[in-house]
């Protein structure tokens, strides 16, 4: 069965950080590329960062450009979202997604993602 499951979620203050984890089964990860989403209470849904499949190639959302970082090990089957100076802006619920194909464009929107995971909260509060 296939499956995405977030983790690494969390209350953190402003300027602080936290590393999201997106831990893969069911399919080979090394196929695809992945991307994090987040929404916000009240928003729509927003691209975050996605990775390819080899890890050549990485987009990000100008709003977390310089702040975040993501990476992938595909022998761990696992997507990392490194999230430093965190601001309040960045409370949202994080996403992992799996696009249908092994690259990814995040000015496509939502469009070429097949599979999401479940979500992890993450506050940004002092």
């Amino acid at each position: 069965q296939l499956q995405l499951v977030e983790s690494g979620g969390g209350l953190v203050q402003p300027g602080g950080s936290l590393r999201l984890s997106c831990a893969a089964s069911g399919f080979t990860l090394e196929y695809y590329a992945i991307g994090w989403f987040r929404q916000a209470p009240g928003k729509e849904r927003e691209g975050v960062s996605c990775i390819r499949h080899n890890a050549g190639r990485t987009n990000y959302a100008d709003s977390v450009k310089g702040r975040f970082t993501i990476s992938r090990d595909n022998a761990k089957n696992t997507v990392y979202l490194q999230m430093n100076s965190l601001k309040p802006e960045d409370t949202a619920v994080y996403y992992c997604a799996r696009y249908r194909n092994s690259w990814c464009f995040l000015e496509d929107g939502l469009k070429d993602i097949d599979y999401w995971g479940k979500g992890t909260l993450v506050t940004v509060s002092s």
